[in-house]
């Protein structure tokens, strides 16, 4: 690990620590924790309860159907889990959150700052808790769980891979897709032919030059198909452009040849 790299620390907030505990232990998260580039743990908000029986939730005020967590014992563990690392962001998983998206995940890699999630169970956690101590809230989409611990590692998986040294190569994050707004190109590997469909012929040229502009082709056909809507999102590039320019001249040909024949 590069000394200069400053070790990044993910803590989890949870009522099942096991289930988070087996997540840090396999893996790319695993590796990245055997080798010193992250640090992370997984905390049990019951240790923090204030009662004998241990119980971190209560009826909602007001009536209602099922449970809310209670503030006393959440704010202490989130409390606890700052001293360790002052700098840390707090953020609660939520459906309420702000939608989650590659550009979110870069923006907490590129941090590089600790970070600290709140896996709420029941019917949600206790409003004074989130005015108070939660930095963000953050949804990984529009439907419920029975927990935030699925939401906290989709998240933690995400960013982890774009720490510098987490990767074999950090090439591997830049080309993923949206990355840049597009979705990533095709990808083959061995045998060169698999059910009588072979291996595009470039991708065996070792010519370089020719290999990019394939990747970028693949990459834009396969937004094209797949995502268009991200075309809204981002202009294109100029070499995108130039693809484009390519593609409508070798559409207005077929259709010059489509036309003659049917005429």
């Amino acid at each position: 690990m590069n000394n200069k790299l400053k070790k990044v620390n993910f803590t989890v907030l949870t009522l099942f620590p096991e289930l988070i505990e087996s997540f840090f232990s396999h893996g790319m998260v695993g590796r990245a924790i055997a080798n010193n580039i992250i640090s992370a743990s997984a905390i049990n908000i019951r240790n923090f309860a204030f009662n004998k029986h241990n119980s971190v939730d209560d009826r909602p005020y007001g009536g209602g159907c099922g449970m809310v967590m209670r503030p006393e014992p959440l704010a202490v563990a989130i409390r606890d889990a700052k001293e360790s690392c002052p700098e840390s962001k707090v953020i609660l998983m939520s459906p309420q959150g702000t939608p989650f998206n590659q550009e979110t995940a870069c923006k907490l890699a590129s941090a590089m700052q600790g970070l600290i999630f709140v896996c709420g169970r029941y019917e949600g956690v206790d409003e004074r808790v989130i005015s108070q101590l939660i930095d963000d809230e953050i949804s990984i989409g529009d439907y419920v769980m029975t927990g935030g611990e699925l939401a906290s590692m989709v998240i933690i998986d995400t960013v982890i891979r774009l720490i510098p040294g987490v990767l074999g190569g950090d090439e591997s994050a830049e080309m993923d897709s949206f990355r840049n707004g597009r979705l990533e190109h095709a990808h083959y590997t061995r045998p060169p032919i698999f059910e009588e469909i072979p291996v595009p012929d470039v991708l065996l040229s070792g010519n370089h030059k020719k290999i990019e502009l394939w990747r970028e082709e693949s990459s834009l056909k396969r937004t094209f198909l797949k995502r268009p809507d991200l075309f809204e999102k981002d202009c294109c590039s100029n070499k995108e452009k130039a693809i484009l320019r390519q593609w409508h001249q070798e559409l207005k040909d077929w259709s010059n040849k489509i036309e003659k024949l049917i005429f």
